[in-house]
C-alpha cells in the first residue's frame, strides 16, 4: 500500500469503529443504566405549578427537540410510567449532568400525592454520581409513581434540558458506579504509571517531547477527575457548574498539551514554517474560546460553547499539515503518530458532531475522551520508546562514525598502525620507565626495485602485522615515516629486542623474500616532549650503530654509552 494512505486509512478505520460504538443501546451504557423515560417539554411561565401541569399533560410539546427551545426555565414531563417493569423497586431517577442553576423533581403517585425533591446548584454537586450523572433516590411506597416532572431554572440547554432520564434499581445504580469507578481508576492508574515512567526517562534523557507528554497525561488525569464527577465527591461543596468549568478547562489543556507533544515529537522540520503557524493559530483559538467559556459563562454561554466546540475542529484540521509534512519529510515516526491519534481523532469528530447537534447525545461518546486518550497515551508512550530507540541507534551510529573518523585520523592508512601525530599524543604522560625501540627495514630501496612499489607496500603491511603479532598488547606501535617504525612499551613488560628481531626476520614476505631489520633501543622516563626528544636521539643513535655494524641486529643506547 502506498505509504501516504496508511495514516488516513487508520483514521478512517477508527472513525467507523467510533460510529459503531455510538449505536450501543442505552441500557448498556454504564452511566445511564436502567429503563429510559420519554419526556415532553414546555417553557416556564408565571403561575405554573406542578399539580396543574400533572393534570394538563397536553400542554407539553413531545415532538420538538429539547435543544430547539434555547436557554431559559422549563418544565419537563415524563411519559406514563405504568408500563415499566418492576417499577415498585425502581427508586433511582438518573439524568445526565448539564449546566443549570437548579432543578426540582416532582413524583406523582396514584393517590394524587406529589413528592418534591429540589436540588440547588450546590445540591446538584452532592448528588452527582460517577459518569457525571445526577441521581435522586425515591422513597419506597406501596404504589410506585405514575409520572415524573422536572422544573429546571436557567438551563443553558447546550445539549438538552433533561438528558437521558432513566429509572433504575438500587443495584443498577451501585453497579453503574462500580463500572465507572473501574474505568476511571484504571485510567488513573495508567496515567500515574505513564507519568512516573516518562518523568524517570526525562530525568535521564532530557528530551522536550517527554515533558510535553507528561503534561498531556497530567491534564488528562485532571480532566478525568472532573468529567467523571469524582471532583464533586472530593469537594462536596463545589458547585456543579464550576465543576463543568474545570471540565472545559482541562479538556482544552489536555488537547493543547497533546498538540504540543505532537509538535515536539516530530523532527523540527515537520512543524516549521506554515505548518507551525497553523498549529499555533489553532491552539491560540482553542485557548481563547476556553478562557471565554470558563471566565464568562453563563453570559453568552451558548455562543461560547459553540465557539469552543468548533475550535476543536480547528485543532483537528491542524493535524492534517503535520501528517502531510511528516510524510514529505519521510519521518520514521509518522505511522506511530497516525496509529496513536486515530482513535482520539475519530471520537473527537463524533463529539464535535454531538456538540454541534449533528449526532444525538450518547453517554459513551460524551465520555469517549477518557477511553480514546487512554489508547492515545499508551500508543504515545510506545512511540516515545520507539523514538528513544531510534535516537539511541542514531547516537550509537554517530559514535561509531566519530570513532572511525578519529581512528582514520590517528592511523597510518597503509599499515593500520598509529601515525606519528597520534603516537606522540599517546606516549606523553606515560607512567614509569619506558622502552623506545626504533625499527628500520634494511635495504628497503632494493625491495622496491625488486618488487615494485606495490610489492614494497605489501612488505610494509606484512611487517606492520608482524610487529603487532610479536609485541605485547600494551605496546604503542607507529609508522614514523617510510620504512621506519617505533615501539614504546613499559620497561617492566619484559620485551626482548633480540627475540623481537628474530621473529621479524622469520616473518613471511612476498615471494618468500627475506627482509631484515635494524633496531635501536633505549629506556627512560617519557613525561613530556623533552623526554621524547632525548629518547628519540638516543634510540636513533643506537639504530645508526646497528646499521653501521652490518644491519640485522639490535643496539642498546645505554650499552653504547657505557662502552664509550
Amino acid at each position: 500500500m502506498e505509504p501516504f494512505f496508511r495514516p488516513w486509512l487508520m483514521l478512517c478505520v477508527a472513525a467507523f469503529a467510533a460510529m459503531a460504538a455510538t449505536t450501543a443501546p442505552a441500557h448498556a451504557s454504564g452511566g445511564v443504566t436502567g429503563v429510559a423515560v420519554s419526556t415532553c417539554v414546555r417553557p416556564d411561565a408565571k403561575g405554573l405549578t406542578a399539580p396543574a401541569l400533572f393534570r394538563n399533560p397536553g400542554e407539553f410539546n413531545c415532538s420538538r427537540k429539547q435543544i430547539d427551545f434555547g436557554r431559559g426555565d422549563y418544565w419537563v414531563l415524563s411519559g406514563p410510567l405504568d408500563k415499566i417493569p418492576d417499577l415498585t423497586r425502581r427508586t433511582r431517577v438518573r439524568i445526565a449532568s448539564v449546566w443549570q442553576d437548579s432543578i426540582t423533581l416532582y413524583a406523582l403517585y396514584p393517590d394524587g400525592r406529589i413528592l418534591t425533591l429540589p436540588l440547588t446548584e450546590k445540591d446538584i454537586g452532592r448528588h452527582v454520581q460517577l459518569g457525571a450523572i445526577v441521581e435522586w433516590r425515591l422513597p419506597h411506597h406501596a404504589q410506585p409513581p405514575v409520572r415524573l416532572l422536572w422544573h429546571v431554572r436557567d438551563s443553558a440547554n447546550l445539549r438538552g434540558i433533561v438528558i437521558s432520564p432513566h429509572l433504575a434499581l438500587p443495584r443498577e445504580s451501585v453497579r453503574a458506579n462500580l463500572e465507572m469507578a473501574a474505568i476511571y481508576a484504571a485510567f488513573g492508574g495508567l496515567g500515574l504509571a505513564l507519568l512516573i515512567y516518562n518523568l524517570a526517562l526525562w530525568e535521564a534523557l532530557r528530551h522536550r517531547f517527554q515533558l510535553a507528554y507528561c503534561a498531556m497525561v497530567a491534564s488528562l488525569s485532571l480532566y478525568a477527575l472532573s468529567s467523571s464527577g469524582a471532583l464533586n465527591w472530593l469537594f462536596p461543596d463545589l458547585l456543579n457548574n464550576d465543576r463543568m468549568r474545570v471540565n472545559y478547562a482541562m479538556l482544552a489543556t489536555a488537547t493543547l498539551t497533546a498538540m504540543l507533544f505532537a509538535r515536539t515529537f516530530f523532527e523540527p522540520e515537520v512543524t516549521r514554517g506554515w505548518t507551525g503557524r497553523i498549529v499555533t493559530a489553532a491552539s491560540a483559538l482553542l485557548l481563547t474560546t476556553a478562557c471565554l467559556f470558563v471566565l464568562f459563562a453563563p453570559w453568552h454561554i451558548q455562543l461560547f460553547d459553540r465557539l469552543y466546540s468548533w475550535s476543536f475542529f480547528g485543532m483537528l484540521i491542524a493535524i492534517v499539515p503535520i501528517i502531510v509534512r511528516a510524510r514529505k519529510q519521510r519521518s520514521p515516526y509518522l505511522w506511530l503518530f497516525a496509529l496513536a491519534w486515530s482513535v482520539p481523532v475519530a471520537f473527537a469528530c463524533l463529539r464535535l458532531a454531538m456538540n454541534t447537534l449533528f449526532v444525538q447525545w450518547n453517554f459513551w461518546v460524551d465520555n469517549s475522551t477518557i477511553l480514546s486518550m487512554s489508547f492515545e497515551a499508551i500508543m504515545s508512550s510506545a512511540a516515545i520508546a520507539y523514538r528513544i530507540r531510534v535516537l539511541s541507534k542514531e547516537r550509537d551510529e554517530a559514535r561509531t562514525r566519530e570513532m572511525a573518523t578519529r581512528m582514520l585520523a590517528d592511523t597510518d592508512p597503509l599499515t593500520g598502525l598509529l601515525n606519528r601525530r597520534a603516537f606522540l599524543s599517546r606516549i606523553m604522560q606515560s607512567e614509569g620507565k619506558q622502552m623506545l625501540l626504533l625499527a628500520d627495514i634494511d635495504h628497503f630501496k632494493q625491495v622496491n626495485e625488486t618488487l615494485g612499489h606495490d610489492g614494497g607496500d605489501e612488505v610494509l603491511r606484512l611487517f606492520a602485522r608482524a610487529l603487532r603479532d610479536t609485541t605485547p598488547a600494551n605496546a604503542l606501535i607507529a609508522r614514523l615515516g617510510g620504512e621506519e617504525f617505533a615501539i614504546v612499551v613499559p620497561c617492566n613488560t619484559g620485551i626482548d629486542p633480540d627475540r623481537l628481531l628474530a621473529r621479524l626476520r622469520a616473518a613471511r614476505m612476498p615471494f618468500d623474500m627475506t627482509v631484515t631489520t635494524s633496531i635501536g633501543c633505549c629506556s627512560g622516563p617519557l613525561i613530556g616532549e623533552t623526554d621524547w626528544k632525548r629518547l628519540y636521539r638516543m634510540a636513533d643513535r643506537a639504530l645508526f650503530a646497528a646499521k653501521a655494524a652490518g644491519r640485522d641486529r639490535v643496539r642498546h643506547a645505554e650499552r653504547i654509552a657505557e662502552a664509550a
